[in-house]
């Protein structure tokens, strides 16, 4: 049984327990009576409208020294990446089975869409062989026609299988987009399959070239209905080619476009896998 004299020290202890949350001798609450919370309140209140501000303001400062239109430091980027349409890293199919490529077809008509004549009519038949440059005060710029019958058997307007139904596919290329980029030279791609006996390969258009017409690009603000000039290739695949992976890489050439970066294998060039034949 606790003694008599420990309660006195346990009411004591209750009542400084309670007496620092609430002392209703000084009024205090957790220590500080109303005004001194007034006052730190007001403080902080000043001080985070102050950081708020200040805030405000540098953004805005960093917000008038951009440009809608383009970045303002774009030397990151010196050269495009290149890539396929498809966009698979491993091509694998059957021909004799549509349902073995019937996804890459649906994925080349989509792709392909916006390069209709029936999109293309609004578009300006631009001159050849010679960069566009639209120096002028209206925002709009203007976008070069590209023909999708120009890819010929790769246009999906007379072969709608894209050669994938015979063994010899088509894969679309293009250049990925940068503001001002204005090649040197004249861009074109070169394919190459790594094979003992050389893969036939048929280029499309002819030249397999990026006309310099349409560069340079604006930038998605002023350039909205812009869309690169692509490039397509047939392999020409035959019976000795059946069930055999073969790598193939495509590349850049005749310009000062970089193509060789080891530490970017997409920058000027890319790499894929293709095999005709049986497929899991």
């Amino acid at each position: 049984m606790a003694s008599t004299e420990d309660k006195p020290a346990n009411k004591e202890n209750t009542s400084s327990w309670k007496d620092s949350i609430y002392n209703p001798r000084t009024g205090e609450v957790l220590g500080r009576t109303a005004s001194s919370w007034a006052l730190i309140l007001l403080f902080y209140l000043v001080f985070y409208c102050f950081l708020a501000g200040m805030f405000a303001l540098t953004m805005w400062v960093l917000l008038l020294t951009l440009d809608d239109d383009a970045p303002r430091y774009r030397d990151r980027i010196p050269s495009p990446g290149l890539v396929i349409r498809p966009n698979f890293p491993e091509i694998y199919y059957n021909k004799t089975d549509p349902r073995n490529y019937a996804d890459y077809i649906q994925k080349l008509e989509n792709f392909l869409q916006k390069y209709n004549e029936t999109q293309q009519q609004k578009n300006k038949n631009c001159l050849e062989g010679q960069h566009f440059m639209q120096e002028n005060d209206n925002k709009t710029k203007e976008v070069c026609r590209f023909r999708r019958d120009v890819l010929s058997l790769c246009s999906g307007l007379s072969d709608t299988n894209f050669g994938y139904s015979e063994g010899k596919p088509c894969v679309l290329l293009k250049m990925n987009r940068i503001i001002g980029l204005m090649p040197r030279g004249n861009p074109y791609i070169n394919c190459t399959i790594k094979r003992e006996i050389p893969v036939q390969i048929q280029y499309f258009p002819s030249e397999a070239n990026f006309d310099k017409m349409y560069f340079p690009y604006y930038g998605k603000k002023a350039h909205n209905d812009y869309l690169q000039p692509l490039v397509a290739v047939k392999l020409l695949l035959g019976k000795e080619d059946y069930n055999k992976e073969l790598p193939v890489e495509c590349r850049v050439e005749g310009s000062d476009l970089r193509n060789n970066d080891e530490r970017d294998k997409y920058l000027g060039r890319v790499t894929f896998r293709i095999k005709e034949g049986s497929v899991k």
